[in-house]
């Protein structure tokens, strides 16, 4: 492993430290009693109290120095004096453990007394301090000058995802995000629970991916000797349920769908699902937009949240568009009654790119994303979708070709989907076998027949209405990102790159071909002037290393980066 300057630094210091009898990783609690927030809050000159965490910030005066500790609530002022820390003859502890010994992002436990500044600021004399974690790595600390400019910030996406640890250490703002998501999470738990509604589990493998059109990862079990799944969604598991007799469940679940990435896209995710017996989806948008209201208020203090450039408002009641009137409305296609031949023709006409696999409702719902989804910013209810697009939900009470669904949109994007459900188990079979038809034609996005649920139906399931709600998107327009890897705290990523170390004829070679690429091979040993020996070691490393291939055509040979 290679070694940057200050790592080789830090690993002296630590055997230093170890050299004077003390331990960097001590095994023994530390009894912390205040926190940097409570000592804020309940200050008081005199008053004894121990504290850790991170050292962020030294001002080193010489005899003595003031610091900053970060610890799990914010920051809190240290003063260190020499004479107080080491009352005696032997300084070690200040001048050589403290002032030599020790780095930004080391963990130190603090015993002290509060006392005011003389500009009054909140602090800690510190009369002792342990060791409780010396760090290897600098912290990317960012630097601000005298005019409070900010530089070398901690800002890279692609970095700061892969090391979240950092960012949520070096960007404390980010927390505030992971904060607000689990308040999110707990009042939608509250609100569930003291509706009278139960909290399960179902299971994340399973023999068929059902309850929703996705792609999905797929494993083997291997004292079973089958495949399993991935589970995409737990919708049929949580029906089963009502099928057994719980009037009310939900859960929040992890889904996986083995498709693309982008900004609002991360193939693992978090959904909420909830089912409610003798309800419909009528029921269920006033609920919703109750829910919604409730969560908002607890999350943020209020009903309104900035995305981007708008301004959206959760408080209920939110506006109801059908889907047919959303699409008449932007694109002037009425899509009653059409044929899928018409509904792809209309759609080539509007320069949406469609394809020979995709059934009725996949071209209806292309239509719809591309023309009309994003002009919906505030909480809107589109309703009464195709039958086409909705196999798991019950046809509309008026409209045999319609089905009782909902999908809420928020600033051009989907958060929340709900149904009246499908409790007609002939119905639900024969709505499984079109679905088995587009799978035939090539949409592996259609749905799996689930043989058991279908048995389960067929025992019997009352009136339900079902409710889904994208966590992290929604977590997203309540904190102001727009991407969904700011609100996950592992967002999936490509696998690092590791850094390949190179002679210096290797870096003399690349050199050239980062200038130019594709050069002949003639040409480019003649540049680099490197002895037949050189040249041939320099380019077995650069090909070992995967970073160049030499091209053959013919009699000529070219060199390329890879």
């Amino acid at each position: 492993m290679q070694l940057s300057e200050q790592e080789l630094i830090r690993r002296d210091k630590l055997n230093q430290l170890r050299t004077l009898g003390i331990n960097p990783y001590p095994a023994q609690l530390f009894p912390v009693d205040h926190t940097s927030k409570q000592v804020k809050e309940s200050f008081e000159e005199g008053k004894k109290v121990i504290v850790s965490g991170r050292l962020m910030s030294v001002r080193d005066q010489g005899k003595a120095a003031f610091a900053e500790l970060q610890d799990s609530e914010g920051r809190i002022q240290l003063y260190f004096n020499r004479d107080v820390i080491c009352p005696g003859e032997d300084k070690t502890m200040y001048n050589t453990v403290f002032r030599k010994l020790t780095d930004l992002g080391d963990f130190i436990g603090i015993e002290g007394e509060l006392f005011l500044t003389k500009v009054g600021e909140k602090s800690i004399r510190v009369d002792h301090f342990t060791f409780l974690s010396k760090t290897l790595r600098p912290l990317p600390m960012p630097k601000v000058d005298e005019e409070g400019k900010v530089y070398d910030k901690f800002s890279d996406p692609e970095l700061r995802y892969r090391m979240r640890y950092v960012d949520l250490v070096v960007n404390p703002e980010v927390k505030d995000i992971f904060i607000k998501r689990t308040k999110l999470f707990n009042a939608m738990r509250t609100y569930f629970n003291t509706a009278g509604y139960m909290e399960v589990e179902t299971p994340v493998l399973q023999s068929i991916p059902g309850g929703a059109s996705a792609r999905p990862f797929i494993t083997h079990h291997n004292s079973l000797d089958i495949p399993l799944y991935m589970r995409i969604a737990n919708e049929l598991y949580l029906k089963r349920l009502i099928v057994g007799g719980f009037d009310g469940v939900y859960e929040f679940s992890k889904n996986f769908r083995n498709e693309g990435m982008d900004r609002t896209h991360n193939p693992e995710f978090t959904a909420m699902e909830i089912y409610v017996a003798y309800k419909d989806y009528n029921w269920m948008m006033e609920f919703t937009e109750n829910l919604l209201e409730y969560c908002a208020l607890q999350v943020n203090g209020t009903t309104q949240a900035t995305f981007g450039e708008h301004q959206v408002d959760f408080k209920a009641p939110y506006a109801r568009v059908t889907m047919t009137d959303a699409i008449k409305n932007f694109t002037g296609f009425d899509i009653t009654g059409k044929s899928e031949e018409e509904l792809r023709e209309a759609a080539l006409s509007m320069g949406i790119e469609v394809n020979e696999t995709m059934g009725k409702g996949k071209l209806i719902d292309e239509i719809f994303g591309a023309k009309c989804e994003g002009q919906f910013i505030q909480p809107t209810f589109i309703t009464d979708y195709p039958k086409e697009m909705s196999p798991l939900c019950k046809s509309h009470r008026d409209n045999p070709d319609l089905t009782e669904r909902f999908e809420l949109m928020v600033c051009g994007k989907e958060i929340a989907n709900a149904y009246s459900e499908l409790n007609d188990p002939i119905d639900q079979r024969e709505r499984f076998e079109a679905q088995l038809k587009l799978a035939e034609k090539g949409d592996d996005e259609a749905m799996f027949i689930d043989q058991d649920f279908l048995r389960a139906l067929e025992y019997g399931m009352p009136p339900t209405s079902g409710l889904g709600i994208g966590m992290d998107r929604l977590i997203m327009f309540l904190t102001n990102n727009a991407s969904i890897q700011e609100v996950l705290f592992f967002p999936q990523m490509r696998p690092e790159k590791k850094q390949v170390e190179m002679t210096e004829d290797e870096k003399l070679i690349i050199g050239f071909l980062k200038a130019e690429d594709n050069q002949p091979l003639g040409v480019l040993k003649e540049k680099s002037q490197l002895s037949g020996k050189k040249w041939d070691a320099a380019m077995k490393g650069l090909a070992k290393h995967g970073l160049t291939k030499v091209v053959v055509d013919g009699e000529s040979k070219t060199v390329q980066l890879v």
